[in-house]
C-alpha cells in the first residue's frame, strides 16, 4: 500500500490543480464577457433592481474582499458589501415597511392625489387620505396638502366654488346642443352674395339640424328659427336643456327668451373662445372642406341642395371618429354578401359604399 500512496497523492494534487485551472479559466471568461457587456453600455449607468441586489449580495458574502476585488466587474466590491450589510439590517429590522422619516411618496401616489383632487372638487385632505388607504397607500394629510400645493391646486373649499367647463359638459352631455352660423358665397343675379346658415348640433350624437338659410339675416329671422327648433311636436331641441352659442348679436335677448319659454336655457360662451364650441366649429370645417369649398354655387337653390345632400351624407354615410368611426344613423342588419354599390351625391363629390338591401 505504501507504494501506491505516493502516486495517488500525486494524482489527487494534479486533479485539484486541473480543476482549479478550469475554474480560473471559467472566471476569466466570465470577467471578459462582463467587460464586453460593460463596453456595450458605455457611459450609461447600470441600473440594478432590488431583487438583483439581493442575489449578488447573497453570493458576495461567501467571498473574501481580496477575491471580490479580482472578479467583480458590475459594481464595486464596497457596493456589494454595503448591499450585504443592508440585507442584515433589514433582517433584524422588526417591521417590513420601516424606513427613515415619513413614508416615501411614489410618483404613482402623487398622480393619484392630483387626480382625486381635480376629479372631485369637494374632496378635502381627509377624504383623499381615505381613498388612498382603500388602495393600500397610507399617506399623511400634510403630505397630501404639500402635493396639492406643489401642483397649484387649492384646498377643497376653494375648488368647490368653481365649476370647470369640462365638468359642465360631462354632467349635461346628453341634454346639450350648440347653435352657430357659417357663411357661404353664392353667385346670384345681384353678383356674389353672402348667405348665412344657422344650424344646431346635438353634442352627444353629432346630429345636425339646419335651422335656416338667409342672405341678410336679422334677429327676427333668428327668433323664428328658434321657434322651429323648439316646436313641441317635432322640434330638434326636444329633450334638450341647454344650448351653447357665441356672442354674435343675432343671438339676441328675444332669441334667448324664445328658447327659455320652451324650457331650453342658453349658455353664452366667453369672448374669443371657439374651442368651447368645438363640435359646432368642427361641423363647419367639415361641411366646407368636404363640400361647399369644392363647389361653385349659382343661386340660392343650389346652395340649399348642396347643404341638404351633405347633411344626408353626414348623418347616414359618413363615419365619425368621435363616435368610434361609426355612422350617426346606422343602417339595418349588415349584409356580408352581395354586390357592393356606390351611392353618389352632388355628381360624385360625396360617395358611400354599401351592399343594397335584398
Amino acid at each position: 500500500m505504501p507504494s501506491l500512496s505516493h502516486p495517488l497523492r500525486f494524482l489527487l494534487v494534479a486533479l485539484a490543480g486541473w480543476i482549479h485551472q478550469q475554474q480560473r479559466d471559467v472566471i476569466d471568461y466570465l470577467q471578459e464577457e462582463n467587460r464586453v457587456l460593460r463596453e456595450q453600455l458605455g457611459p450609461r449607468r447600470l441600473r440594478v433592481t432590488d431583487e438583483q441586489r439581493v442575489r449578488l449580495a447573497a453570493k458576495a458574502k461567501r467571498l473574501p474582499r481580496r477575491v471580490l476585488h479580482e472578479i467583480v466587474s458590475v459594481v464595486s466590491p464596497d457596493t456589494l458589501l454595503a448591499w450585504h450589510r443592508h440585507l442584515i439590517a433589514r433582517k433584524y429590522d422588526g417591521h417590513p415597511r420601516r424606513g427613515p422619516g415619513r413614508p416615501h411618496v411614489m410618483a404613482e401616489i402623487r398622480q393619484l392625489v392630483v387626480r382625486m383632487a381635480t376629479e372631485n372638487r369637494d374632496w378635502g385632505y381627509t377624504r383623499i387620505q381615505g381613498a388612498l388607504a382603500n388602495l393600500d397607500h397610507h399617506v399623511a394629510r400634510g403630505t397630501i396638502a404639500n402635493i396639492l400645493k406643489h401642483h397649484g391646486i387649492e384646498p377643497a373649499p376653494g375648488r368647490q366654488r368653481r365649476t370647470t367647463w369640462q365638468e359642465f359638459l360631462k354632467t349635461h352631455w346628453d341634454v346639450l346642443a350648440a347653435a352657430d352660423f357659417f357663411t357661404v358665397e353664392v353667385w346670384t343675379g345681384a353678383g356674389l352674395t353672402r348667405f348665412a346658415v344657422l344650424f344646431v348640433i346635438e353634442l352627444a350624437t353629432r346630429r345636425v339640424e339646419i335651422a335656416g338659410i338667409m342672405a341678410e339675416p336679422d334677429s327676427a329671422w333668428v327668433v323664428q328659427c328658434g321657434r322651429q327648433v323648439t316646436d313641441a311636436v317635432d322640434g330638434f331641441l326636444i329633450g334638450k336643456h341647454f344650448v351653447l352659442h357665441d356672442r354674435d348679436p343675432l343671438f339676441s335677448e328675444a332669441f334667448r327668451e324664445t328658447l327659455a319659454a320652451a324650457g331650453v336655457q342658453t349658455v353664452r360662451l366667453p369672448p374669443r373662445s371657439p374651442n368651447l364650441n368645438a363640435f359646432a366649429e368642427r361641423f363647419v370645417r367639415t361641411i366646407k372642406e368636404s363640400c361647399l369649398d369644392r363647389l361653385i354655387l349659382i343661386g340660392e337653390a343650389s346652395l340649399r341642395r348642396a347643404i341638404r345632400e351633405f347633411v344626408a351624407h353626414y348623418h347616414g354615410e359618413r363615419n365619425h371618429q368621435g363616435l368610434q368611426n361609426q355612422l350617426i344613423v346606422r343602417p339595418g342588419a349588415d349584409r356580408r354578401d352581395g354586390t357592393i354599390a356606390c351611392r353618389e351625391r352632388l355628381g360624385g363629390l360625396l360617395k358611400y359604399y354599401h351592399r343594397p338591401a335584398a
